[in-house]
């Protein structure tokens, strides 16, 4: 399967890398008759300039051209070409007036209008001529220089086409094949995330049905009535939370909110998420212990409900995965310029080859029965989202360690009162340093 979907993304980046090269090769084309027109428009150009010049001088020196005065006039071409003169009598017949000038054919010229020819010992010449008393004064030069410069020009084209186009296709295919590769991830993970929320969602619909069925299958007393509605209502909620959860994740995929700039107190919030806990602590026979290392305020800029939630998922977690008769501590700390809250636990810990896969969604990384995986993709999209950043290791009482930091606001609140109420059963204690990995 993987070999498969390999072929499809080198498949479908070949075409894109084709169409990419074929509208590179058009611009390519129509760029180089551009500039080719540009320059070869220029060079005649210039050559009618220096005709149009020769003519005048010519003119106002009528005397000229009889000899071999105009032998050298005008070499400022490309190759040097000389300019040379012809006289034209009314029969059309012409005469040159400058030593080494090729014979011109017999035609009829118009008047100060240049045109190309080609001779046939002189190769293509740019003449001009104009009307006197008794034919025509005809000069000319060589475009030999021209056409080498355009031969060239086309040469240099043509061999640089070819370099120009392999490494577009070949950059195009790695740029593609490179741009595959996290779609094509992607579209795996959105494609194993659906099957797994189909499965987690699939499961308490099947044992609402089973219920139902079953408590419509035959009449029964009251208390079996009861007991199946409350496996509904159990399963019903499992359901919504599922739902809930999904629904979070999806506004922060799609849009991500911002994350406040009000500055809140990890302390304040520790100490009320833990007290919301403790009933479901002791109900396992698990001792939930809030601690506070330092006496001054632990402030964040975030949204207090994303911090309080980001607490529910870590503390529910450790509750979860504790053995009765263990501990769950909560710590709220300062490190320098960044604040921290720290959850561990005396569990089973998290092995270290599943750390990297432990914001996935629906996934968990051990078999035991517990919720839907969503908590901690929660976690982290919060965690992200106020730029904050996970240590994830080992505790020291044997289990897991999960420790998020900030950087510490400076702001403090207006008033303290409520901070010191609301820590009457913390425990002030000093951080172990121990060297944990980062996830």
């Amino acid at each position: 399967m993987n070999a498969a979907r390999r072929r499809t993304a080198l498949g479908h980046s070949a075409r894109v890398a084709a169409v990419t090269t074929a509208l590179i090769t058009v611009a390519y084309i129509l760029a180089a008759g551009v500039l080719d027109l540009v320059i070869f428009g220029r060079t005649t150009s210039q050559a009618d300039q220096r005709l149009a010049g020769a003519l005048k001088t010519a003119r106002t020196r009528p005397a000229s051209p009889a000899g071999t005065g105009h032998e050298h006039a005008g070499l400022h071409s490309l190759d040097d070409a000389p300019i040379l003169f012809w006289k034209v009598d009314a029969r059309d017949q012409a005469t040159p007036l400058t030593a080494g000038a090729p014979s011109l054919p017999a035609r009829r010229w118009p008047d100060s209008r240049p045109v190309t020819i080609s001779l046939r010992n002189g190769g293509p010449f740019r003449l001009q001529a104009v009307r006197e008393r008794h034919g025509w004064l005809v000069v000319g030069q060589s475009l030999a220089g021209a056409d080498r410069i355009r031969a060239d020009l086309l040469a240099a084209e043509a061999i640089v086409a070819p370099v120009i186009l392999l490494a577009s296709y070949l950059g195009s295919l790695t740029i593609g094949i490179r741009a595959a590769t996290p779609v094509e991830r992607i579209r795996r993970r959105q494609l194993e995330f659906t099957a797994d929320a189909s499965h987690e969602l699939r499961t308490p619909l099947t044992v609402i049905e089973a219920e139902a069925d079953l408590a419509l299958s035959a009449p029964r007393p009251a208390a079996g009535y009861q007991a199946a509605l409350g496996q509904v209502i159990k399963e019903s909620r499992r359901l919504r939370r599922i739902v809930e959860d999904l629904l979070w994740l999806a506004r922060f995929d799609s849009e991500l909110p911002p994350p406040g700039d009000e500055p809140v107190d990890l302390a304040l919030i520790a100490a009320g998420c833990t007290g919301r806990f403790r009933a479901l602590a002791d109900a396992r026979g698990i001792r939930l212990c809030l601690r506070h290392e330092v006496d001054v305020p632990v402030l964040v800029k975030a949204p207090p409900e994303w911090i309080d939630r980001l607490l529910g998922v870590l503390i529910d977690n450790a509750c979860r995965y504790s053995p009765t008769g263990g501990e769950v501590t909560v710590t709220a700390g300062v490190t320098g310029p960044q604040a921290r809250i720290m959850v561990d636990d005396n569990g089973p810990g998290i092995p270290e080859q599943e750390r990297h896969r432990l914001f996935d969604r629906f996934h968990r990384a051990t078999a035991q029965p517990g919720g839907a995986g969503l908590g901690l993709a929660i976690a982290d999209a919060i965690v992200r989202s106020t730029n904050g950043h996970w240590l994830i290791g080992d505790s020291s009482t044997g289990g897991a360690h999960m420790e998020v930091a900030w950087h510490r606001s400076a702001a403090y609140p207006s008033s303290r009162t409520g901070h010191r109420a609301a820590r009457t059963d913390v425990i002030t204690v000093h951080r172990p340093t121990a060297t944990r990995p980062d996830p």
